[in-house]
């Protein structure tokens, strides 16, 4: 069985003005696939990126480099830039645990109702899911133990 690749997409971004001006890191989001589908996904998010500074943009240049896309915004007075970059998630230490692989089975699955009923969830408990289906809370979030 082949594990697919997962892409971190960070992007770095100059925050602060004047001398107070620094760097700030931020990930994205994760893509599983190849490289080239992780590239074009930091591709639509740099295109579609709108930093906090300058407040009034004059000119905005996407490059294509090595890794991934450097955004140059020209303000009024000073530019700005933001670094899109593309790289091979190797560890995070606050992922969730790997599931276990599931044993072949020789029984056949059971029955499984056409439209299955809604549980029953206490609001703020660790099985309510927001408007779009995303658990609130996730299941890993205040585990004590390593796997």
């Amino acid at each position: 069985m082949s594990t697919r690749t997962t892409w971190a997409l960070v992007v770095e971004t100059t925050q602060g003005i004047g001398q107070r001006k620094h760097l700030a890191a931020e990930v994205l989001a994760h893509v599983e696939g190849s490289r080239e589908e992780a590239l074009a996904e930091l591709e639509r998010r740099a295109r579609g990126h709108v930093p906090e500074h300058p407040s009034s943009p004059r000119r905005r240049r996407l490059v294509r480099t090595g890794d991934g896309f450097l955004l140059v915004v020209d303000g009024a007075w000073q530019t700005f830039a933001s670094r899109f970059t593309v790289g091979e998630l190797l560890a995070d230490s606050d992922a969730p645990p790997a599931p276990e692989p599931v044993a072949a089975r020789s029984a056949p699955p059971p029955d499984v109702p056409d439209e299955p009923a809604a549980p029953a969830v206490a609001p703020g408990g660790a099985d309510e899911l927001d408007e779009d289906g995303i658990p609130v809370r996730p299941a890993w979030l205040g585990r004590t133990g390593r796997p």
